[in-house]
């Protein structure tokens, strides 16, 4: 394993953007109409992250996390409030805007991995590729190489065991190059060789330089992270920049 994170290490991105801020919140709540009147699943949120950064977000259930994750990752928009990705404000976007911006922007690692049971594990790091209009198989291949997987590139999801389709979702994430990864729980149905394995990889692409929003309910993950977001009741009460300031909102 420690062969894969050194690839990964080694392929970072040669451009660096230490100067900006690729995630800022200025007061972003999110409303839902309930049984009972409006819920205010998100309250008020104000937070930046930095390009590089890995930041892990938790909070007991009902705290706000999918609320946030579901923002973060363009699934929804604020109902006030200002959300920045990697400069472009993301809130009046339509639809349209917004499925070609996530494909541009984010890379999701999910808990349940999404991958399609009938579609190899290269032609699934290709369904990546099919929302830029381009596939590149190829790259693909590159891609599952760099996780450990160059002997795989032709199984389904069935034919591998869970940590592999989570390093296909990995390598589906990453074809693209996007500036954001976010991760979803990523080691939740895993078991715990498994779970050493992925949180290896991960910190290997910390260390490559790229930016990892990571939802978790499991303090050891959590504990990898250099900087964590707390939530609770939809609050954001604990966000300690550590090593990095907080820009300005522009």
């Amino acid at each position: 394993m420690a062969e894969v994170v050194t690839r990964l290490v080694s392929d970072a991105p040669k451009v660096t953007r230490d100067e900006c801020a690729v995630i800022a919140l200025e007061e972003v709540s999110r409303e839902y109409a309930g049984r009972t009147g409006v819920v205010r699943a998100l309250d008020s949120a104000t937070f930046s992250i930095v390009a590089g950064e890995w930041v892990a977000i938790t909070g007991p259930s009902g705290s706000g996390k999918s609320t946030l994750v579901n923002l973060l990752g363009c699934l929804d928009r604020p109902t006030c409030g200002s959300l920045k990705i990697d400069g472009v404000e993301v809130g009046a976007m339509s639809a349209k805007e917004l499925d070609r911006f996530r494909a541009d922007k984010i890379g999701f690692i999910f808990q349940q991995f999404h991958l399609i049971p009938y579609l190899s594990a290269v032609e699934n790091v290709m369904l990546a590729q099919y929302f830029h209009s381009m596939t590149d198989e190829s790259e693909a291949r590159a891609a599952l190489e760099k996780v450990g997987l160059g002997d795989r590139v032709g199984h389904l999801p069935s034919e591998l065991s869970g940590g592999e389709q989570q390093r296909v979702c990995i390598a589906r994430a990453l074809i693209n190059n996007p500036p954001i990864l976010l991760a979803d729980e990523p080691t939740g149905n895993l078991d715990q060789a498994n779970q050493k394995i992925v949180a290896g990889m991960l910190e290997g692409l910390h260390a490559a330089g790229h930016t990892i929003v990571m939802v978790t309910h499991d303090p050891e993950m959590a504990a990898l992270a250099p900087r964590r977001i707390a939530l609770n009741h939809g609050r954001v009460f604990c966000h300690p920049v550590s090593g990095m300031v907080r820009l300005p909102f522009s």
